[in-house]
């Protein structure tokens, strides 16, 4: 049983960590609102998105989607897309007082609509949980299965609660904006990166 929870925590933590566009914006966010709950819309979402993929996922979704070509090369071309086009707007943004403000404006329902795009309109971290989760779920079944679903699950969970605090904790520091302008260049250009990733993986 350890073995699965140490399994499931390092795997989860490994994807959960690089930085990509779904953990800069549930950063800014917890960073630019006014009170720490005025970002949990975006918290909860990006939480319950990756609940939902990692659930899919042990559940064999993964194998049925992997499976076929087209899918594949479907969903990375519509990756490529959407990781461009944010990469542009995160790039363009400035940590302008009017930026801020903007920023700061998200209605929760704006919160949980954007966290939903970044979060599931992204086809390289939707085929790395489906893929990689989901494959190595293969070689567990019933409590211990659950039980790496559920590790995975809780990782995501407390590693986003975690961004919103950090970035709360940095608003509080940098109210200028100048710190969350590095984070979206150094974003800007991960997206770009991952973007050409999926090409060459298409040819």
């Amino acid at each position: 049983m350890i073995s699965v929870l140490l399994h499931g925590f390092i795997l989860a933590l490994g994807l959960i960590l690089p930085l990509g566009v779904q953990n800069v914006f549930v950063l800014n966010q917890g960073a630019v609102q006014s009170r720490f709950v005025k970002a949990l819309p975006a918290i909860i979402t990006a939480s319950l998105c990756d609940t939902l993929l990692i659930s899919l996922a042990v559940l064999g979704v993964s194998v049925v989607v992997l499976e076929y070509e087209w899918i594949r090369t479907v969903l990375f071309s519509l990756g490529i897309c959407f990781l461009v086009y944010m990469g542009m707007v995160t790039w363009k943004s400035k940590p302008s007082g009017q930026a801020l403000e903007e920023a700061r404006s998200f209605t929760p329902k704006r919160q949980i609509v954007f966290a939903m795009s970044v979060s599931l309109l992204n086809p390289h971290a939707v085929l790395d949980t489906l893929g990689v989760i989901g494959t190595s779920s293969l070689q567990y079944t019933g409590m211990d299965k659950l039980t790496f679903a559920v590790v995975c699950i809780a990782v995501s969970w407390l590693w986003f609660l975690g961004l919103g605090i950090a970035g709360r904790a940095a608003g509080r520091i940098d109210a200028s904006g100048k710190l969350l302008y590095a984070l979206n260049r150094i974003s800007a250009l991960i997206m770009w990166g991952t973007a050409g990733y999926l090409g060459v993986s298409l040819i």
